[in-house]
């Protein structure tokens, strides 16, 4: 049997009529067009597609989202907020990006320095 090592590279899909109860944590990207109820959590990309909506925290690198989030997003790198997206809860990104059509409720704060988002 092979030892296999996926780390940052393995993507997790939850496909459409999937519905998590809880936590999702993945240490590679994560593309998700089913319904998590509770946070998700990736060391990698988090894709959140059309039909995919998450109640809870998401937590990423680079998120683009073109389905829902009722919850916060806190992304290490950039947040896309698609056309078709929701985003009902405040988010924290190095950079933003809003798409024509894209509803957002909340508040967003952005900087290059970590250390001072959290002040």
């Amino acid at each position: 049997m092979k030892n296999i090592s996926l780390g940052k590279d393995a993507v997790t899909i939850i496909s459409i009529g999937v519905v998590i109860e809880g936590k999702l944590k993945s240490d590679g990207n994560v593309r998700m067009d089913g319904i998590i109820n509770g946070d998700l959590n990736a060391l990698g990309n988090i894709t959140i597609g059309e039909h995919g909506q998450v109640n809870g925290h998401v937590t990423g690198q680079t998120i683009t989202l073109g389905g829902k989030v009722f919850g916060s997003i806190n992304a290490e790198e950039k947040v896309i907020l698609e056309t078709r997206s929701v985003l009902k809860g405040d988010l924290i990104t190095k950079i933003l990006s809003v798409e024509e059509g894209a509803e957002f409720v909340g508040n967003s704060k952005m900087n290059i320095n970590k250390e001072n988002i959290d002040s």
